[in-house]
């Protein structure tokens, strides 16, 4: 590993301006990912700037009626917070299907927004890939793809984005709150990830700046939500493939949906094609079928992952038969 200095910053100004003074630096929140990128050398930070005495880990309720999770929550306190269960019941499940309990008493939110894939040839420093040197090639492509992306991918990068929490986020309009050196600004949450136009940006996060809070509006349609991983082990284990489902059924007929994936594509993926099919018509096990087979109709298998399509469709089923037709 090599080596770096260390500062704790007490002030978000303070970790603006210490961060100004190197070439590389990285702020530190959890550490579950740049402790191990570092670890790997595959991030090479000159100072590490530890932002956990920041005021940014409340979870609660503005006064419009907002959910308002702060950067620096611990996703097991995100999980288990009774507001977060009743607002959209599917981001606490994928916050509690994710990594150990362990990693979710350490990991905080902003840094699971903002971690880099786990594709195992862009943690090692010994095989060509854009994401960590642009134009080097993808080493993944034509290589060990069982993992890799069927949906958005190009002959630059096929890496899937680990995030089940950005799945599930996809359901609830959300919103990113930013501040860095030139000020504040909000994003919404769809579309700060990116797709591999350029690999070696995951997001649209600008230089020095920091997430400080994400919000949403819940809403009928959020609380009635659910999220479905799969994957090669019970625990400690990223998605194969996974499915965020939200409908909001009322007299009968399916008034609005959204569904978004995981484990198929280089950013959290929101199906707008199966939502497409849905809406406005009477929750059946024909109409979600037909739902998954639009969602999946633009998939490019790899090498060694076709199977994905089909169980992307099955996750997708499932999902929507849980929140459209409950038992």
């Amino acid at each position: 590993m090599r080596p770096f200095s260390y500062a704790r910053a007490r002030t978000e100004q303070d970790a603006f301006s210490t961060l100004a003074q190197t070439a590389r630096g990285a702020y530190l929140a959890g550490g579950t990912n740049l402790i191990d990128l570092i670890k790997l050398e595959v991030a090479k930070p000159d100072a590490v700037i530890d932002i956990n005495a920041l005021p940014l880990a409340a979870i609660e309720t503005t006064p419009s009626g907002e959910l308002r999770i702060g950067a620096l929550a611990r996703m097991s306190d995100t999980a288990d917070h009774p507001a977060l269960r009743s607002a959209a019941p599917a981001i606490s499940q994928a916050l509690n299907l994710s990594a150990s309990a362990q990693l979710r008493n350490m990991a905080t939110i902003g840094g699971n927004v903002l971690q880099r894939t786990r594709c195992v040839y862009f943690r090692d420093i010994s095989q060509p890939c854009n994401k960590r040197r642009p134009g080097s090639g993808c080493s993944a492509i034509g290589g060990d793809d069982r993992k890799m992306a069927i949906l958005g991918a190009n002959d630059r990068c096929i890496a899937v984005h680990p995030s089940d929490f950005a799945v599930a986020m996809l359901l609830v309009d959300a919103t990113i709150h930013l501040r860095g050196p030139a000020g504040e600004r909000t994003v919404p949450f769809l579309g700060f990830h990116r797709l591999p136009d350029d690999p070696s940006r995951d997001t649209n996060i600008q230089p020095g700046e920091l997430i400080t809070a994400l919000t949403f509006m819940p809403s009928a349609l959020t609380r009635s939500s659910t999220y479905i991983k799969v994957r090669d082990r019970a625990s400690y284990e990223f998605a194969l493939v996974s499915v965020a489902a939200a409908l909001e059924v009322t007299g009968g007929t399916i008034r609005d949906a959204r569904i978004g994936l995981g484990g198929v594509a280089h950013a959290p993926w929101r199906s707008r094609e199966a939502e497409a099919v849905l809406i406005g018509k009477v929750p059946s096990r024909d109409l979600f079928t037909a739902a998954a087979e639009a969602g999946l109709q633009a998939a490019v298998p790899q090498r060694l992952n076709r199977f994905k399509i089909r169980m992307a469709k099955n996750a997708m089923i499932r999902a929507l038969t849980s929140v459209g037709m409950p038992a």
